[in-house]
């Protein structure tokens, strides 16, 4: 009885969170955190949780990032790849480096440092974007940039979470282990690559089936089945049931090559795409979008949160390491944003060709840290024992004031961005503007990038 009474409890915090989420326009996942925290604190929630808020939490962290991937238009972000893979590496990199040489320094520790890295390389694209939509700037094509870059980082981090953790939190650092993680890395993506490119669609019968009679029926059955003929079962009244089924399984799948299953249920849900719901009968057409709806509630709601509810109430309050811990937040604060806009700025303008005004408002939207960063937390501090409790608190205090930096830095940059403002210098005899130039015609304002794009 008493995890059901703090199921209600951490329900009620999620109702909360949601509440005040939406009135100062930060993520939600903030305010999970501080509700568990002090409650984990005060002793209304345990700080360690029971068996059953534990299963709960893990079956958490598995939907939330299977609805993270399956929010993701796998074939647009492979479309955008070309133009943001500069700001995803460079706009990666940065912080990894940055996160890893500062807390290098701070703790003294190679596997704290890789674990920090790993955690402040991922990007919150669902606070970016919630934050350039109630600035009415979520279709621009600096939004697309973050998105898919934000995407390619995601995918990146989780990559080396499977290679580099296996090995931060063994005893065992020979080359035959280093060997044997990254080959079940490369076998794992292998594996759903394959499911995604070529057995979902209908997989094509190799010419090797045909000289066989019974390989040869296996072959024409899986080339006549595909993803949308399972999801059009029962005219995709199982549809929900089918994706999350396939979530899990995939899930298990990274866990049996000693990873975590967050990994594949991310890649789970990057691999299904939109067509697969076409069931081509009227009265059900919507199936993609009713299938959405369910999963992102289950998700974000009601199920997901319990996951960083109990993640805050793990954390106990301690005064001192609080108090120690100040400078060392401020100066890896600092020192990402500057990294995190600088590379991810410079990468938009010089690879991606974008305009110094989009350009920026792509560093800024790249600050953010939340679902996936605190995933690698957990899994370093929590399940590995790798962080430090000095360390995690750090990159907590940095994850929030970065996340508080994302809606005020966007709003600030907005006037700029859509030219209302000008920002330019001068260095030597290059005149530099940094904001939208814009033509005024026959007193209406015309913006020159769009001018350009639709000339081309």
């Amino acid at each position: 009885m008493n995890s059901l009474i703090y199921l209600a409890v951490i329900w009620a915090c999620v109702f909360a969170s949601t509440y005040l989420a939406a009135k100062t326009n930060l993520t939600s996942v903030l305010y999970f955190l501080a509700f568990g925290f002090v409650l984990g604190n005060i002793g209304v929630l345990p700080s360690v949780p029971t068996p059953f808020i534990q299963g709960f939490s893990d079956l958490a962290i598995i939907l939330i990032m299977f609805a993270l991937g399956f929010e993701e238009d796998s074939s647009n972000f492979v479309q955008s790849i070309k133009k943001s893979w500069g700001i995803a590496l460079f706009g990666a990199i940065a912080p990894f480096y940055s996160a890893y040489y500062l807390s290098l320094q701070f703790w003294a520790d190679t596997n704290i440092a890789i674990m920090c890295g790993l955690a402040m390389t991922a990007t919150a694209v669902s606070l970016t974007m919630v934050s350039l939509k109630s600035e009415g700037l979520h279709n621009s094509r600096a939004a697309t940039g973050i998105m898919t870059s934000a995407v390619l980082d995601d995918i990146a981090s989780l990559a080396l979470v499977a290679i580099l953790v296996p090995l931060a939190s063994g005893t065992d650092f020979t080359v035959q282990s280093v060997v044997i993680v990254l080959l079940k890395t490369v076998l794992f993506f292998a594996i759903v690559t394959y499911l995604g490119v070529w057995l979902f669609p209908k997989l094509p019968g190799p010419c090797f089936l045909k000289s066989d009679p019974i390989l040869k029926k296996i072959s024409n059955t899986l080339r006549t089945y595909g993803a949308r003929d399972i999801l059009c079962y029962n005219q995709g009244k199982d549809a929900t049931l089918t994706v999350l089924l396939l979530g899990l399984l995939i899930g298990l799948l990274s866990h049996g090559f000693g990873f975590h299953p967050a990994i594949g249920a991310y890649m789970a849900g990057l691999i299904l795409k939109e067509e697969y719901f076409d069931l081509r009968i009227d009265k059900i057409s919507d199936c993609y979008k009713e299938t959405k709806h369910v999963i992102d509630n289950v998700a974000f709601s009601w199920i997901g949160p319990v996951f960083f509810v109990t993640l805050g109430s793990q954390v106990i309050f301690e005064a001192d390491i609080l108090l120690s811990i100040i400078p060392e937040t401020i100066i890896l604060t600092l020192a990402l944003f500057v990294a995190q806009v600088l590379s991810a700025g410079l990468a938009a303008r010089f690879t991606a060709g974008m305009q110094w005004h989009e350009s920026i408002m792509v560093g800024f939207g790249m600050l953010g840290r939340a679902e996936l960063a605190f995933v690698v937390m957990n899994i370093g501090y929590i399940q590995n024992s790798i962080l430090s409790q000095e360390a995690f608190y750090t990159l907590m205090g940095t994850a929030f004031f970065l996340n508080i930096a994302v809606p005020i830095a966007i709003r600030l940059w907005k006037p700029y961005f859509i030219g209302d403002k000008t920002l330019s210098f001068r260095i030597g005899m290059l005149a530099i503007s940094l904001s939208n130039t814009k033509i005024q015609e026959s007193g209406k304002s015309i913006d020159t990038n769009r001018l350009k794009q639709s000339s081309e």
